[in-house]
């Protein structure tokens, strides 16, 4: 098994680079990786609550996020600057996920065997 990262930094909308960041990661685990997803820059707003996207004609697939667990990527984590830089909390998030600061993301970063920034 080896250990694969994911890193989200795009907006959810307006490029395909979210969605399909995300059909990879469930690809992925299905394979049985160990798999991580983080969210930095502005791929925070991937996961914030109450989103609308109907007046833009695309379906909101953030609610997807939720299904992680069932496909057992329970390792999300989050760019504490990022959200910071934004206005964002943890409480305005969708799901669980372990806020880290600068050092603690590259360490975690340093124990992968695959990263893939999208």
């Amino acid at each position: 098994m080896k250990k694969f990262m994911f890193i989200n930094r795009k907006a959810p909308y307006g490029t395909i680079y979210a969605l399909e960041s995300l059909e990879v990661v469930l690809i992925t685990a299905t394979l049985d990786q160990d798999v991580s997803l983080v969210f930095m820059d502005d791929g925070v707003y991937e996961l914030v609550k109450g989103q609308q996207t109907k007046d833009i004609g695309i379906k909101n697939f953030s609610p997807s996020y939720r299904a992680l667990e069932g496909y057992d990527v329970e390792k999300l984590y989050v760019d504490q600057a990022s959200l910071a830089q934004r206005g964002l909390n943890e409480v305005d998030l969708l799901v669980p996920v372990e806020v880290l600061d600068t050092a603690q993301m590259a360490e975690l970063m340093a124990q992968q065997d695959v990263v893939l920034s999208f």
